[in-house]
């Protein structure tokens, strides 16, 4: 299990008095989550089945603190931070604004304060939807955060760069994920709610090695007949767990997000299950086919073992989250170009991607509207998470650490797009939103 995380509304903190605001939010969080971290634990211990994280995600704090400025809004990440702390949680996420086809005062001064935001916490992770299918790309906000994680990830210099691991930019941000950093509670969700993320590509990638073993002639249909039955089986027991820590904590249960979501360890690698399917070199031919047959067989097991699904609920390819992703990049088989590709078939899009520190704003920026034009014209979620690492070029290593793991700096293609980010203004939406 990756994770549990408990929503939690926090419209009702609202107020034109910042210290009552702040005051409110930490109050509202600590009499909600109190339990949630040993009521896992009883959980985790009664099954044997590890919990790695618990985790938190609030309402869109861009509308819970509309009309405090960046210093006030600091003051709210800070609020989070110390409630995080007190119950225990790993993360929380919501420190959020939704400016697909415009930005507020209020969602500007958002993300003017994440610099400051995200380098001063530690549990605290922010998003920002800047496109949707139904309103386009808006260029202006894409091209602001292009600045904002330039600012962060020199505000985290000494760590790396590693603020920017706890931002993520989304196309068609979804309001029920449980990951890590794009979690956040949307509006019309209830008032708390459990979701769960299960991950597991441990388990898929052993499945998948078994079946061959056992039969030489194993077919591509075979193998998504496997993972079908083995996402089947990982999916009923996230929603057996989550309904429990749901029904203990007193809360409503809201869905699992099936995503196999790596983590550095060597066995537990999206990339090694690609290889299990006979990819010999990832980023080679044949990764993005064989990434797509894995991506729909996820979805359609899990899809058949709960009616509760939601969040991203896919395959995810975080570069330094994945050693298997992450030794591709170092050998040079694995590139943003590659990676590109790969999004278009499976969950989330460029996350956790090291690029130089010397990578500009607009180089960024442009990046990020590559990616999230997938999404827009796909109708599906893509995000970027990116870190351009100060002092360091394309071919260093870097290291986070934990869950975040660690990579080779990948390199960014000559060329530059600054005079299309400067121009501003909004990527009108595809004909496909047009499907009332």
């Amino acid at each position: 299990m990756r994770s549990v995380t408990l929503g939690i509304t926090l419209l009702d903190c609202a107020s034109p008095n910042l210290d009552l605001l702040c005051r409110k939010v930490k109050e509202k969080v600590r009499s909600r989550a109190d339990g949630l971290v040993s009521v896992c634990r009883r959980i985790s211990s009664r099954y044997g089945i590890p919990i790695v994280n618990c985790r938190i995600a609030v309402s869109p704090i861009a509308a819970v603190a509309a009309g405090h400025g960046v210093q006030g809004f600091v003051e709210v990440a800070r609020a989070l931070d110390q409630a995080a702390a007190e119950v225990g949680v790993d993360f929380i996420g919501g420190y959020t604004a939704l400016v697909h086809k415009g930005m507020s005062r209020s969602d500007r001064a958002l993300i003017e304060s994440l610099p400051e935001a995200l380098s001063i916490t530690t549990h605290v992770c922010a998003s920002v939807n800047a496109a949707s299918s139904h309103a386009g790309i808006n260029m202006e906000a894409v091209a602001l955060l292009g600045h904002i994680i330039k600012q962060l990830a020199e505000r985290t210099a000494d760590r790396d760069g590693f603020g920017c691991a706890k931002l993520v930019v989304f196309a068609n941000i979804p309001e029920d994920n449980p990951f890590m950093a794009g979690a956040y509670l949307g509006l019309g969700e209830p008032e708390t709610v459990v979701n769960i993320g299960v991950s597991g590509p441990g388990v898929v990638k052993r499945a998948v090695e078994r079946l061959r073993d056992a039969c030489p002639d194993t077919t591509l249909a075979d193998i998504a007949e496997e993972i079908k039955n083995t996402a089947f089986r990982v999916t009923r027991v996230g929603e057996l767990i989550g309904r429990e820590v749901a029904e203990e904590l007193g809360v409503a249960f809201g869905i699992v997000d099936l995503s196999l979501a790596p983590t550095p360890q060597v066995g537990d690698s999206v990339g090694e299950i690609l290889q299990a399917m006979g990819v010999a070199e990832i980023g080679g031919p044949g990764t993005t086919a064989a990434l797509a047959l894995l991506n729909d067989a996820v979805k359609k097991g899990g899809a058949f073992a709960s009616s509760s699904v939601g969040g991203l609920s896919g395959a995810f390819i975080p570069v330094c989250e994945d050693a298997c992703l992450a030794n591709a990049a170092s050998r040079g088989t694995l590139g943003v170009e590659k990676l590109e590709a790969m999004t278009s078939v499976c969950s989330v899009g460029l996350d956790m991607v090291p690029v130089p520190g010397d990578t500009t704003p607009e180089a960024l920026a442009a990046l990020m509207a590559d990616e999230l034009a997938i999404g827009v014209v796909n109708r599906k979620t893509t995000a970027c998470r990116l870190i351009p690492v100060p002092g360091k070029k394309a071919g260093d290593v870097v290291s986070f650490g934990g869950l975040f793991g660690e990579s080779a700096i990948l390199d960014l293609r000559s060329g530059t797009a600054d005079a299309f980010v400067r121009l501003g203004g909004r990527i009108p939406a595809p004909l496909v939103s047009l499907n009332n």
